[in-house]
């Protein structure tokens, strides 16, 4: 196949296979398959650290296996390895070290493949719906553990979760008009909700879960500082030095759908990947925060999306914001909500890219009080409870803005 032997296919696989190999070198606690299995027979809803659940060394093993099953799926549908792709794989990759299993994911597959079939349409039409969706990959855990209806109740729960993913995204995209990057993590958040309120009328306790690791700092900030430094180097490889593409990229304004690859071609998009990675890890480590499950999923969700909206130009202002807004709150920097508000909070970075930095400023400020509030209403089992938030708040905003005509003087 000719996807097969695209640079994009085999430069996003090879920092997949790179996390497995990662994984080995790290090793385990009592050997992968134990390690991994202990990760399976967790509900995996926010916040639960697989580091502490598993083992780093399986953690890194099952994003690795995750993000790859993402993009084989993508290269069976024929569909091509573009900006949109990336940030998706990264993201499930990411969502992996809190969340998501390599066993978890597929009955959102399977729900989003019948949802085509009904439709009379191709898979490939829907591989983002697919890809994304596996943001309630816990609800199947959920059924399966909390429960207690097992593997035929987590397939057949998840499927349903799965089939709503795609007639509403579409809806939900109108909302916020393209400004909150996450927008599947916000349709997510509708949908985790219905469910949760669902469970918890039959009496099953739907909490969100509280597993934070303290201890990988020091193992793990090098290796992902070299990650992320590598897609520098592979970016100016790939440009000769030639940084036309990177302006490109940097003067848009990142509303969806804005493929960097496309725009800027895959070396200037690896590098903005690179510097957005090195942007997120150098934030927690200057605030004294941890380095581990979450944060690191954080931090891979702002690499892929650094292929699909995200750039240094439209995402400082929204960190900047959110990290303001904890001088009036009650919540420190280094707290895991706020922590992981300032890294995932760049889903609005294109607000600030749309409407210039003080409304970019604005709009984390305002996402870091939303973000903290909405996590019980879906249960946790909508991992992308900042794409929910962001959505919430994008949809506010932008009503605002364009009701008075807002527009910013952006270069």
């Amino acid at each position: 196949m000719k996807i097969l032997h695209s640079r994009e296919f085999l430069v996003t696989s090879l920092y997949m296979v790179a996390l497995m190999v990662a994984g080995f070198i790290f090793g385990f606690e009592d050997g992968l398959v134990a390690d991994l299995v202990r990760i399976i027979n967790i509900p995996g809803v926010l916040i639960t650290d697989y580091f502490v659940v598993g083992s780093l060394g399986a953690s890194l093993v099952n994003a690795g296996l995750v993000g790859m099953a993402g993009l084989l799926i993508t290269v069976i549908s024929g569909v091509p390895i573009h900006g949109y792709i990336i940030a998706a794989v990264f993201t499930m990759a990411g969502f992996a070290f809190m969340g998501k299993t390599i066993l978890n994911i597929w009955p959102v597959f399977l729900g989003v493949w019948i949802y085509a079939t009904v439709q009379r349409d191709t898979f490939s039409q829907y591989i983002l719906n697919a890809l994304f969706g596996t943001a309630l990959a816990p609800l199947a855990s959920s059924v399966a553990i909390q429960l207690n209806l097992g593997v035929p109740g987590a397939i057949l729960l998840g499927t349903a979760a799965g089939f709503l993913v795609p007639p509403l995204a579409g809806h939900f995209l109108a909302t916020h008009q393209g400004l909150n990057l996450y927008n599947i993590g916000f349709t997510c958040g509708f949908i985790g909700t219905l469910f949760a309120g669902v469970f918890r009328g039959l009496g099953a306790p739907m909490d969100l879960a509280s597993i934070w690791g303290t201890d990988f700092n020091g193992l793990v900030s090098t290796p992902m500082l070299v990650y992320c430094a590598s897609m520098i180097a592979l970016g100016l490889w790939f440009t000769g030095g030639n940084l036309e593409g990177y302006r490109t990229i940097y003067r848009m304004p990142g509303a969806l759908v804005s493929d960097f690859v496309s725009e800027g071609g895959l070396g200037a998009t690896l590098l903005n990947m690179g510097i957005i990675g090195l942007m997120g890890t150098g934030y927690v480590m200057a605030v004294g925060g941890d380095l581990n499950g979450p944060t690191l999923c954080g931090v891979f969700t702002m690499v892929g999306f650094a292929a699909f909206g995200k750039h240094p130009r439209n995402s400082v202002p929204i960190m900047a914001g959110a990290f303001l807004s904890l001088f009036l709150f009650q919540w420190e920097a280094a707290e895991a909500g706020p922590l992981l508000a300032v890294l995932f909070g760049t889903t609005l970075a294109p607000i600030a890219g749309t409407f210039g930095t003080l409304i970019g400023l604005a709009a984390g400020f305002l996402h870091m009080s939303m973000v903290m509030n909405v996590g019980f209403l879906h249960g946790g089992m909508n991992l992308y409870n900042n794409g929910f938030a962001g959505g919430l708040v994008a949809t506010l905003m932008v009503g605002v803005l364009k009701q008075f005509n807002y527009r910013a003087e952006l270069d």
